[in-house]
């Protein structure tokens, strides 16, 4: 795809928002918050490979998380929105809006990569 009306037509009007306008969805709200069955999870617009379920760990934080990101599959973005200093993650295919990455998470890389469940779609083993 290669135009946001694209995109339009494929994602639902939440998902649209989170992806290609940068939205959040609302913590606690998204299927992939309490999911822990085995598989890998696929960015929403694109389908490129971008976490597995091996890295998926709880923060309580109402979002889905993960402490690594598969290999050159996630690009990071300086984020100076809300009047903070955050890194946002983006698809490295696409440039579809993950979400955040934070430097609170467990070894062994300690990041927490803090996604919306809106952005991704999930492909069990």
């Amino acid at each position: 795809m290669t135009n946001n009306d694209d995109y339009k037509n494929k994602l639902t009007d939440d998902a649209y928002k989170v992806c290609r306008l940068a939205a959040t969805e609302q913590p606690f709200s998204g299927i992939y918050n309490d999911h822990w069955q085995q598989g890998t999870y696929h960015c929403a617009c694109c389908e490129q490979a971008l976490f597995t379920s091996e890295s998926k760990f709880d923060t309580g934080c109402g979002w889905p998380s993960f402490f690594a990101s598969i290999e050159k599959q996630v690009l990071y973005k300086t984020d100076s929105s809300n009047g903070m200093q955050r890194v946002e993650i983006q698809c490295q295919n696409c440039l579809s809006h993950l979400g955040h990455v934070f430097d609170d998470g467990p070894k062994p890389t300690g990041k927490r990569y803090c996604v919306n469940s809106l952005s991704l779609n999930f492909q069990p083993t």
